[in-house]
């Protein structure tokens, strides 16, 4: 109401900032993609050419042996394993923000694909995939006759 007056109560700014720091720490291990970078991980590119959708995931750090790449239909599932490195260290850390252990990521493709004839590449911490389009939906150009 305008020209309320209200008495302050000290307490009322205490269950106030507890409030925030209970709504902060919920979001961090609700959605911890707020606190931890993307959820969405690898983060990938994906494009389509006349004759192929072309896909690009960086997998930095991540050793070829390690990826493992299934399509199923117009479903691509990329797994793998980011292992943390095994080196003697002296002293505690100060930070450490890159990821490890096992992740998987599926999206589904704007076309059907030839899961046979795909290719995978791996250069830089870069995967790329090339997956041919299936006959039935390449475009097809039909030539009009005049009778």
């Amino acid at each position: 109401m305008a020209g309320e007056i209200r008495r302050w109560d000290p307490f009322q700014e205490v269950l106030s900032l507890r409030r925030a720091i209970d709504r902060i720490l919920d979001e961090a291990f609700a959605r911890p993609s707020l606190f931890f970078g993307s959820a969405d991980w690898p983060a990938v590119d994906i494009y389509e050419t006349k004759d192929e959708v072309v896909v690009k995931a960086a997998v930095p750090g991540v050793r070829p042996e390690d990826l493992e790449v299934t399509v199923s239909g117009n479903t691509v599932t990329l797994r793998g394993e980011l292992r943390e490195e095994q080196e003697a260290r002296e002293g505690s850390w100060v930070r450490q923000e890159r990821r490890f252990g096992a992740f998987t990521r599926s999206f589904v493709l704007p076309v059907e694909v030839v899961a046979d004839r795909a290719t995978a590449e791996y250069e830089h911490g870069i995967l790329t995939l090339r997956l041919p389009k299936a006959e039935a939906v390449k475009a097809r150009t039909i030539k009009v006759k005049v009778k």
